[in-house]
């Protein structure tokens, strides 16, 4: 009777899990929100200009996949309506960084490198007190830490 048990099953195509899932392109994705220990730290370096600034009480983090080869952080530029891929500009826009501050540039075998571009305040990494050098890639792994103008931290993840 149609419909009824004893109808053979249509065969299964999908391909079973295996190595062919890891071929092809990582997905990498960045986290970004203000980071209270990186501010701490950044304050206690910084001269009586930074004494205003204040920790966002609230600021959702944002969620990205890095996608194409180069992503560009920084600040919206109202006068030309330049925006970069992570604008920082949206409330509460961090007054640390720099229009053009920095980029996420992609390397050949697939992972990402952060390329500083001499932005004013510099970007660190992994919590440095010294800043990377302007326009030199630094190569980044899972779970790295991008710091940027006075509370924001660019958590690279892979996968």
């Amino acid at each position: 009777r149609p419909g009824g048990y004893g109808y053979p099953q249509p065969a299964v195509t999908q391909a079973p899990p295996g190595p062919a899932y890891n071929q092809g392109p990582m997905t990498w994705s960045a986290t970004i929100g203000p980071d209270r220990e990186y501010f701490m730290a950044m304050m206690q370096r910084s001269g009586p200009e930074a004494a205003g600034l204040n920790l966002p009480a609230y600021s959702p983090e944002q969620q990205r996949t890095l996608t194409g080869n180069q992503i560009t952080i920084g600040r919206r530029r109202h006068s030309t309506g330049d925006t970069p891929d992570i604008d920082l500009s949206v409330p509460p826009e961090d007054p640390g960084v720099s229009h053009q501050h920095a980029m996420l540039v992609q390397q050949p075998d697939g992972t990402w490198a952060v390329v500083d571009q001499n932005s004013t305040n510099g970007t660190t990494v992994n919590g440095s007190e010294e800043p990377i050098q302007p326009f030199v890639p630094v190569p980044l792994q899972d779970g790295d830490r991008v710091h940027v103008g006075a509370w924001t931290t660019i958590t690279i993840r892979r996968g």
